[in-house]
């Protein structure tokens, strides 16, 4: 096994919230290896809209999405399964960019602070005496200071910690393609039917991302994806007007499965979890992204702090962490769930869009619930 020089900091995982730890720690100089089993760039099953409140923090990482196409996002739409539908603006606002296209800006990025990428896959992580040893699947051996878990929404890594969450059922099923036709570019949707819902939003290049969340005990009643979505997602009539009326740019649809909403804790094993990795908001509140950011930043300033002496201790840095963390996406997380609870049942929904109508400045107040505010640098 090769072992190499202990490093600063190493990232599992290369997704949104380790490629901004990546670029955000070597900016100050540190020694950064970032460790992702996929290549540059690739698709990912996710929303692909990014609230406003990041912007403040991506241009202090040296990266503007709107320079690579980003389009702007300013109003919202919601859908029950009955096809009631409502409109509001969006208090902040968002983007959208496709996760082909911001992570590989991101990698380059990260590559051009001198982080080293490295594809790999991580299959053990071991804490003795203040250091981590990192085990990869090419018989590497690196030991650090610092190990970030940015390894998404559900790992093996999970499995080998025995971190709770893996422990119970995860029984929900994303699906998403990306196609052309016509859509609002000032738009994000989201459309329920019946154990699912579906977000909609244009990315660059006059793309339109359409992924779905749906309860894998729905769909396993049905022969495939064609099917399922004949016979459950075109029930609500925007998504049938949609998906029939446009062209899917994928062969294929790609599909993600054991998704989990479970709490998790943001610190396992002295490790900081960043992104789906530390908790997931329900992708109804179409939020996931910019959390994932949000929760790079707040990791990578403490432990520069730490790095530098200025927190004197790793039980101080890890309760600084929990902390701020919490402060920042708890509630979010807790509202999330209950709107998510509140849409399962038809006719609560139903009721809940009736009163929206009747007292529309409530959505934007709701809305706000599940956002933050622009990123303080």
């Amino acid at each position: 096994m090769k072992t190499d020089n202990t490093l600063d900091i190493v990232i599992i995982g290369g997704g949104l919230a380790g490629l901004c730890n990546a670029i955000h720690l070597s900016k100050f100089g540190k020694k950064v290896l970032l460790i992702e089993k996929n290549a540059y760039p690739k698709h990912k099953v996710c929303g692909e809209y990014i609230s406003n409140e990041v912007l403040p923090y991506l241009q202090y990482l040296d990266m503007n999405p709107f320079d690579y196409g980003a389009v702007k996002i300013k109003n919202f739409q919601l859908s029950t399964t009955k096809n009631n539908l409502i409109s509001a603006k969006l208090p902040l606002g968002g983007f959208g960019i496709s996760r082909y296209k911001l992570d590989s800006i991101l990698s380059e990025k990260a590559k051009e602070n001198g982080v080293t990428i490295l594809q790999d896959v991580v299959i053990a992580i071991d804490f003795k005496d203040d250091l981590f040893s990192i085990k990869t699947k090419e018989n590497h051996l690196f030991t650090s200071k610092i190990a970030i878990g940015a390894f998404g929404k559900r790992s093996l890594l999970d499995v080998k910690m025995n971190r709770n969450f893996i422990k119970k059922k995860s029984p929900y099923l994303g699906v998403k393609i990306h196609v052309k036709g016509k859509f609002s570019s000032d738009l994000v949707a989201l459309h329920n039917f019946k154990g699912g819902y579906c977000g909609v939003s244009k990315v660059e290049n006059d793309v339109i991302n359409l992924c779905y969340i749906s309860n894998f005990s729905t769909f396993k009643k049905y022969k495939n994806i064609d099917d399922f979505q004949e016979n459950v997602v075109f029930k609500n009539n925007f998504l049938k007007e949609l998906f029939q009326n446009s062209v899917s740019e994928f062969a294929q649809p790609l599909t993600i499965s054991q998704i989990s909403f479970e709490a998790k804790k943001p610190i396992e094993n002295h490790i900081i979890m960043c992104g789906d990795a530390a908790g997931m908001i329900h992708p109804l509140c179409g939020n996931g992204m910019s959390m994932a950011i949000q929760s790079a930043q707040i990791a990578s300033k403490l432990i520069l702090q730490y790095l530098n002496k200025k927190t004197k201790t790793r039980k101080a840095l890890e309760k600084q962490y929990l902390r701020q963390w919490n402060a920042q996406f708890k509630w979010r997380i807790k509202v999330g769930h209950f709107i998510a609870f509140l849409f399962r049942n038809d006719n609560i929904a139903h009721v809940l869009l009736q009163l929206l109508k009747k007292l529309p400045f409530l959505l934007p107040i709701i809305i706000k619930q599940t956002h933050g505010k622009p990123m303080k640098i």
